[in-house]
């Protein structure tokens, strides 16, 4: 018998979607609510000549720019899926902006902590009132983000990073408002540089593990929940299938995992059910939709060998 060729899929092309393109509109939600907060604590900042509130206007900026950089990501490999020439489209772009995201995150983080450190010498007299009625306003709006982003940031690593950056601002605003109100009751200026130290710790652990994630993506690392050699030892022991080589496991980007292998089937076999009974297990076992797969007979072990990456 010849070889045998074949694929899975759960959706038809007109309906498969990353996982982040569900959120769209909800990214969009935060980019508004982000630009609010810009807007006002930069205007309140100039008038009352505030340096909390302008630095974290500069934090808030680098937030409003990581979210929109995950949105444009999604309607750039949305639309370019549509183009026959892209087999893959552009979903690559979606772990592209989550990892630009990661680098922007390690810039505030260190950014803030310099500046934290630097103020420890002098510093600076915080406007109590102004600062807190604008800290929680913006902690409101954050607040409010959370709450859109925060079943996508499970879901995809490009909504994640957005997710990240809201909540990176949303400590950043309980710090000003912490500050503004210590400052406001009892005039100590060191709560805005020790916060600012709080900040920047509880931001960088975090960007270390969304830059590793994206990473793991993007050099086609296996998907880190599973085990690729349990998974060619389980395509093994199906009925009729001899060896499994060549089998390959990545992440295309969040919420679309394929595969590819090539079977090793029984002489004299039907190679549609060998097809199918790994396409079953691949899809019920371990969650992949998209397999592509290919069933040869003994005699063709060698050459794909040969072949092999």
């Amino acid at each position: 018998m010849g070889q045998g060729h074949g694929h899975g899929h759960g959706l038809p092309a007109a309906q498969a979607a990353s996982a982040s393109a569900k959120y769209v509109s909800r990214l969009w939600w935060a980019v508004g609510l982000g630009l609010v907060t810009l807007v006002m604590q930069v205007t309140v900042g100039l008038y009352t000549s505030s340096l909390a509130l302008l630095s974290d206007s500069a934090h808030v900026f680098t937030d409003v720019l990581g979210v929109g950089m995950a949105l444009a990501a999604i309607i750039v490999a949305q639309r370019a899926a549509k183009r026959a020439g892209r087999t893959f489209g552009l979903y690559r772009a979606e772990v592209l902006a989550a990892l630009a995201n990661t680098l922007l995150l390690f810039g505030v983080a260190i950014g803030v902590l310099i500046e934290a450190v630097n103020r420890f010498d002098s510093p600076p007299e915080v406007p109590g009132l102004p600062v807190t009625i604008v800290a929680i306003i913006g902690l409101i709006n954050n607040l409010i983000a959370l709450l859109l982003l925060r079943g996508g940031a499970d879901e995809s690593i490009n909504v994640r990073g957005a997710y990240l950056e809201v909540v990176a601002d949303a400590i950043g605003s309980v710090g000003v408002l912490i500050s503004g109100l210590v400052t406001m009751l009892f005039g100590w200026r060191y709560a805005d540089p020790i916060i600012g130290v709080a900040i920047g710790l509880f931001v960088l652990p975090r960007a270390y593990v969304l830059g590793r994630k994206a990473l793991r993506i993007l050099f086609q690392h296996a998907p880190e929940r599973l085990d690729v050699s349990e998974m060619a030892g389980e395509l093994q022991q199906l009925p009729n299938v001899i060896e499994v080589h060549d089998l390959h496991v990545w992440t295309l980007t969040s919420g679309m995992e394929v595969a590819s292998a090539h079977l090793t089937a029984e002489p004299e076999v039907d190679f549609t059910e060998v097809l199918a009974a790994a396409q079953k297990l691949l899809a019920e076992r371990y969650h992949i939709e998209h397999a592509t797969l290919q069933v040869e007979p003994a005699g063709h072990v060698a050459k794909c060998r040969e072949l092999a990456w």
